[in-house]
């Protein structure tokens, strides 16, 4: 069977090994595997959320809110933006799902950063688009702005902080580069992380009301996946002017959100005490990581997520590292795939951290 030509050279988006993979390949029990390679929260979700899901676990047989009010007005509240400034999606990958359909074809073109997450690449092309990258591992707004001259993209993906490198851009910097795009060309500022990056310098911070007052052409991303432990639940959301958010729901299938995921992420919002908890502990298990590497002559890139990457000298291969670890039980993320001799280590609580240490110093 013949398929669409520009499908071919699409690679499979690689998501991180699940438990479940390693139990059957290594016969090691679950209660001993330890995931540090998809960056989820290692403390889950907040008790809230846990008692709100099974509050309303007997209406499941009950389609879901299609309006998604509660949750919308919920993110609304959060970010000080109307209702109809917001769209919910299956993890904010759907939402740039979307934004490719919206904005892009076989004849237009995007710009991303040379190493950023995948799945910008990988939208392009199911619509057949050209993909720019810029030559540099962390951004660099001067070289983005230099090929957005040259070739007048149909949409630019900023990603901040950045995965899987874990650098951020300035929020006046982000600023000054929105000031000279044209209101053609579609800016998405992915801020999966964005939590982490204002917790840790607030001169890092994004806020999507500014953004979207400011400009026209931008899409804010933001998850419910990393800080709010909801990765399981698979929620996301956009927030834009309204004109953009009117075209994304004309690509939004119905009831594309579960009911369960809907209560999840709007309680979820309203538990500041627990996610202070969370960014307390991931910063100061961080420093950790950063004393071990400079102990051990390894370089990182200064990191603004839940997340830090190290990079290998020749003397070790990530592959190596990465499936040594795997043997053990541990499972981190090889960033070979990226065109890096790098793994990244998603921060975990202080006892797993322990026991990265302790093999990854078995290891070198």
């Amino acid at each position: 069977m013949k398929f669409n030509k520009h499908l071919q050279d699409i690679v499979t988006y690689e998501a991180g090994k699940p438990i479940e993979l390693v139990v059957r390949e290594f016969g090691i029990s679950p209660s001993e595997i330890i995931k540090l390679a998809s960056n989820e929260n290692p403390f889950g979700c907040s008790k809230k959320v846990q008692e709100a899901v099974r509050e309303i676990i007997p209406n499941m047989s009950l389609y879901p809110d299609d309006s998604m009010w509660k949750l919308k007005h919920a993110i609304g509240n959060r970010f000080s933006v109307k209702d109809d400034n917001v769209i919910i999606g299956a993890g904010s990958d759907q939402i740039i799902e979307f934004a490719m359909h919206a904005k892009s074809s076989k004849e237009g073109s995007i710009l991303t950063n040379s190493v950023t997450f995948a799945m910008y690449e990988i939208y392009a092309k199911h619509v057949g688009a050209r993909v720019i990258k810029t030559s540099s591992m962390q951004h660099d707004l001067n070289e983005f702005y230099e090929l957005y001259q040259k070739h007048n993209p149909d949409i630019i993906f900023l990603c901040t902080p950045n995965n899987p490198t874990g650098d951020a851009i300035d929020s006046d910097d982000m600023i000054g580069f929105l000031k000279k795009i044209d209101s053609e060309t579609l800016v998405v500022v992915d801020g999966a992380y964005i939590e982490y990056g204002a917790y840790k310098d607030k001169s890092k911070a994004i806020s999507p009301k500014e953004l979207i007052w400011q400009f026209d052409n931008v899409l804010y991303l933001g998850t419910f996946s990393k800080i709010y432990g909801l990765g399981g639940m698979r929620v996301g959301y956009g927030i834009a002017c309204v004109d953009i958010i009117k075209t994304l729901y004309k690509l939004r299938p119905p009831f594309n959100i579960t009911t369960l995921s809907l209560e999840a992420a709007s309680v979820a919002l309203s538990d500041e005490q627990f996610i202070q908890e969370c960014l307390v502990s991931n910063f100061s298990q961080m420093k950790r990581y950063e004393n071990f590497a400079l102990e051990n002559n390894i370089k990182i890139i200064n990191s603004y997520t839940n997340f830090i990457t190290f990079l290998l000298s020749e003397r070790y291969n990530s592959s190596d590292l990465a499936y040594f670890l795997l043997k053990k039980g541990m499972i981190i993320r090889d960033l070979k795939g990226y065109g890096l001799n790098a793994v990244r280590i998603t921060i975990g609580k202080p006892a797993q951290n322990d026991i990265f240490f302790k093999l990854m110093s078995e290891y070198l």
